[in-house]
């Protein structure tokens, strides 16, 4: 009886040394880690910092507030539903109770690229992954095999352009700062690839001009045929463009990787410019806000503090809260994502988990 149970002990230490040491998992795939903006904040800030985020937001699909800025779903969520897998936890959430096997979400609310050092910035958001992928191994998570073929997602710079703007600078003085901030990315990714990342996923900004926030707030207006900012769209495109050129330089520099760089602002001004086709109506109007026709945004008053008002039914509407765009928009940003059309090189999203 004695021997029978020293033997089962040792079998059961066995079990326990592959558990503790990470010897157990292997690649199962798929594994997804996401550094951003509110772009992509599936609930960092109000689990990090105990920030409220109030109803109505969440309304639609998840009915409670999340922490994303939407009525429902980002497109994150629909880029890993269609891959069958979990939505992406947020980091900073200890009590979402995930085990962040199939990856975690750095991205936070405000997040920028500069000031470099300050919560959460890009910068930080690497540090966060460098910490998890130093414990993860010893807590039975993702092993190497797993951070090498995971897909590392980046989309964020849309706050950095805002803050430009914000300091009232000649546009010629904007263009200047463009460039530090793409270096930033290629530092990160790079950052990234030395501990084993080998796929990156990297969207392009928004139409900045077409936000209700920003067409409310502006006081010098030169608009463009569909009623836009044209100098803040300006600004956007040539920052798409030293980012495209930027993951272009990634690919010659990079043994064995792949860097898949998304149009996300051709697809977003499609949908405002044509926003009859697929549905919608007064595409630079916030569904939910304050002030009413043309923008319903109001900096003093904005969605879910008491006074603002939400209109009935927000799958008419592209934005959400001047900021953000309703899960409607963001559905259809999401399957044109998937298409390929918008990405360079067309790889679809799907061959990170088949390969």
């Amino acid at each position: 009886m004695a021997f029978s149970f020293s033997i089962s002990a040792i079998l059961l230490l066995v079990l326990l040394s592959f558990s503790v040491t990470g010897q157990q998992p292997s690649y199962k795939g798929p594994i997804i880690f996401n550094f951003g903006d509110s772009n992509s904040d599936t609930g960092g800030l109000v689990a990090g910092l105990g920030y409220t985020i109030n109803p109505p937001y969440g309304r639609t699909y998840f009915r409670r507030s999340t922490g994303r800025m939407s009525d429902g779903r980002l497109i994150i969520d629909f880029l890993c539903q269609s891959l069958n897998t979990s939505l992406l936890a947020p980091y900073l959430d200890s009590l979402s109770g995930s085990k962040f096997t199939n990856g975690a979400n750095f991205a936070i609310v405000g997040s920028s690229i500069f000031p470099k050092r300050i919560p959460f910035s890009l910068s930080i958001q690497v540090m966060q992954f460098l910490h998890f992928k130093a414990t993860a191994g010893s807590k039975d998570l993702i092993d190497d095999e797993g951070f090498q073929k995971a897909l590392y997602m980046i989309d964020i710079g849309q706050n950095d352009l805002a803050q430009l703007f914000s300091k009232n600078l000649s546009f010629t003085q904007i263009t200047e700062k463009i460039p530090p901030i793409t270096t930033e990315i290629k530092k990160a990714v790079k950052t990234l690839y030395d501990q084993g990342g080998r796929n990156f996923w990297i969207h392009n900004t928004g139409p900045l001009g077409c936000l209700p926030q920003k067409l409310s707030s502006v006081q010098q207006r030169d608009m463009d045929t569909y009623g836009c900012l044209s100098t803040y769209n300006a600004a956007a495109r040539l920052f798409n463009v030293g980012l495209r050129h930027t993951c272009d330089e990634m690919r010659f520099e990079l043994k064995d990787v792949k860097v898949v760089y998304l149009d996300v602002y051709a697809i977003k001004y499609d949908l405002i410019a044509n926003y009859t086709k697929y549905g919608f109506t007064s595409p630079l109007m916030a569904c939910c806000g304050n002030g009413g026709p043309p923008y319903n945004y109001n900096m003093r008053l904005t969605c879910g503090y008491p006074g603002s008002q939400v209109c009935e039914d927000g799958s008419q509407l592209i934005s959400w809260d001047g900021i953000h765009y309703t899960e409607a928009a963001n559905t259809i940003v999401a399957s044109k994502i998937l298409s390929t059309d918008y990405s360079i090189p067309p790889i679809p999203f799907d061959f990170f988990v088949r390969s």
